[in-house]
């Protein structure tokens, strides 16, 4: 248990030491064609340290849904783009409601002479509410548009 939380404490560290972003603050679209209740969706992602990004969601498809996420991002060349990880809630609402957890995987891109950020995630989601379903087929494409 002593080595676990050393090597996480390590990992932590080395993280804190690295920038993995280009934009401070972006706004813009989420596309996907999968079922979750966050599927195409407004999105808006703002970094609260070099490496950690806080990430809201609202969803108008099929059911209203909001979510937010927090991600660690990881840099990795070339310069632009970098991969990232997380968590987060949501909840849906149409004929039910929709309340579970969430988590994230992706890549990053922030074009380097325009204001344009792309990611490419995967983000499954775990209904609690109404019953415990898990909802793996989660892709999507997001563009957003980065301020400094």
């Amino acid at each position: 248990m002593k080595q676990v939380l050393a090597a996480f404490l390590f990992s932590i560290l080395i993280s804190l030491t690295s920038s993995a972003q280009d934009y401070r603050m972006a706004l813009g679209v989420r596309l996907s064609n999968s079922t979750p209740t966050l599927n195409n969706s407004i999105t808006g992602k703002y970094f609260i340290t070099e490496t950690s990004a806080i990430e809201g969601l609202v969803s108008f498809g099929s059911r209203f849904g909001v979510g937010a996420l927090l991600e660690i991002h990881k840099p990795f060349k070339p310069a632009g783009f970098g991969w990232f990880y997380g968590g987060g809630v949501y909840a849906g609402f149409d004929s039910d409601t929709y309340v579970g957890p969430t988590g994230i995987v992706g890549l990053d891109y922030k074009f380097p002479n325009i204001p344009l950020n792309l990611s490419l995630d995967w983000k499954p989601e775990l209904d609690i509410v109404p019953r415990i379903r898990f909802v793996p087929d989660a892709l999507a494409l997001s563009a957003r548009f980065a301020f400094k």
